[in-house]
């Protein structure tokens, strides 16, 4: 996603710095289904915030997110 769509998304989602699955696929350009499977494995340690039964994203972890899995080269990430 680029990132004048993400700040469109940020800014129009009117929770105060959270998204729904679905908003926070379509800010990281993977499938809500993905974020289900990562969460209930613990895969990547993406936090997340449970509001009942729905599960909600902080921008600001997203963007941790994002920040903790860019790589400058090949090899230089670790699976966590």
């Amino acid at each position: 996603m680029k990132e004048k769509d993400r700040s469109n998304l940020i800014s129009t989602n009117g929770k105060q710095g959270l998204l729904s699955r679905n908003e926070a696929a379509q800010f990281l350009g993977v499938r809500h289904q993905t974020l289900s499977t990562w969460a209930c494995n613990g895969r990547y340690g993406l936090r997340y915030v449970k509001i009942g039964r729905r599960a909600m994203y902080r921008v600001s972890d997203l963007e941790d997110f994002l920040d903790r899995r860019t790589i400058t080269h090949c090899g230089e990430l670790r699976d966590e």
